[in-house]
């Protein structure tokens, strides 16, 4: 039990770790949300297939066809679809920590996930209880605070605020991965190899991303409310520590905490696996406190409890209703 207990938290660390990771290096290095893209994703994918390959060398010991086993070439796992959401995913993820906080990008994301993931169960047919739909309202009103104008983007953000734009980016990022999960619980084949497979895919697309805006140049994104200023994404330029950034948050935070994530999913309890990631954005808070210096406004309170204990309202003991 000491030992899932361990296996979790070191997963939950490493998702508000990619926060993190990301936030800094868009405002305390040079390196642009492009780079950081394709280096997390090149990254990430290069540990999961090494990852991988161990696990297929293990196999290989224990199969008494070693012979058979090698000299047949094993398919790639996952999906195209899946890694372009995963490829979404990553780069609105890194866009929008251009003008986001830590903390409130961490909330925006899981929000956006949980309503995705909820919306399609209600689409599909799930019924919800009275006390889930309360749960459910409570979110979404705490997302859309969030995204209500706050003045001039450097000031609010500088105030702890999130920009309009970035939250549109987030809560974009925040669907994606919610699209990309609802695929992963179809895909059939080890959570793993599936994961690693769609990293792999997802490369050519980043280095795709990478090229594009190196031949456009820096470019400014001007939202049609006044009041929310704008968002400057620069070229594609190189920086040594934010490059570090990134392949910290692909190999570690990325790579190896999906690995830990997936070997201690199976042994938790749905509603327990479920539940545990409301951590994500309180660490991801704190951590934006301790290493960034961020300040945490009433406001971005309010918009917390609001969400996450909606979500926890509408995830807790949640069964299709008779």
């Amino acid at each position: 039990m000491n030992q899932l207990l361990l296996l979790t938290l070191s997963a939950m660390i490493a998702f508000a770790g990619n926060s993190l990771l990301c936030r800094f290096a868009l405002t305390s290095t040079a390196i642009d949300w492009a780079s950081f893209t394709l280096i997390r994703i090149v990254s990430g994918a290069m540990v999961l297939w090494l990852i991988v390959r161990i696990r297929c060398a293990k196999n290989r010991e224990k199969s008494a066809a070693v012979l058979d086993y090698q000299s047949s070439p094993q398919p790639l796992a996952g999906s195209w679809a899946a890694a372009f959401a995963l490829f979404v995913y990553a780069a609105a993820f890194s866009a929008a920590y251009v003008s986001l906080p830590a903390a409130s990008g961490a909330l925006l994301l899981f929000g956006a996930v949980q309503a995705t993931m909820i919306g399609v169960g209600l689409t599909l047919g799930e019924r919800l209880r009275p006390r889930q739909w309360l749960g459910l309202l409570c979110a979404l009103g705490g997302l859309a605070s969030l995204a209500l104008p706050r003045g001039s983007t450097d000031t609010a953000v500088a105030h702890g605020a999130p920009s309009f734009l970035g939250v549109v980016l987030m809560v974009s990022a925040g669907v994606a991965w919610g699209i990309y999960s609802l695929k992963g619980r179809r895909r059939v084949g080890d959570p793993i190899d599936v994961t690693a497979g769609n990293f792999l895919r997802a490369v050519p697309m980043a280095l795709l991303l990478f090229l594009l805006l190196h031949a456009i140049g820096s470019f400014t994104l001007q939202s049609g409310l006044q009041s929310t200023g704008k968002m400057i994404l620069q070229s594609p330029t190189w920086d040594s520590m934010g490059a570090w950034a990134a392949v910290v948050s692909g190999t570690l935070a990325s790579g190896l905490g999906y690995a830990v994530w997936y070997t201690s999913l199976p042994r938790l309890r749905a509603t327990n696996a479920a539940t545990v990631q409301l951590s994500v954005p309180v660490i991801a808070a704190v951590g934006g406190i301790v290493f960034l210096d961020e300040a945490i406004t009433l406001g971005l309170v309010v918009a917390s409890v609001a969400i996450l204990g909606g979500i926890a309202l509408v995830i807790m003991n949640r069964q299709p209703a008779k």
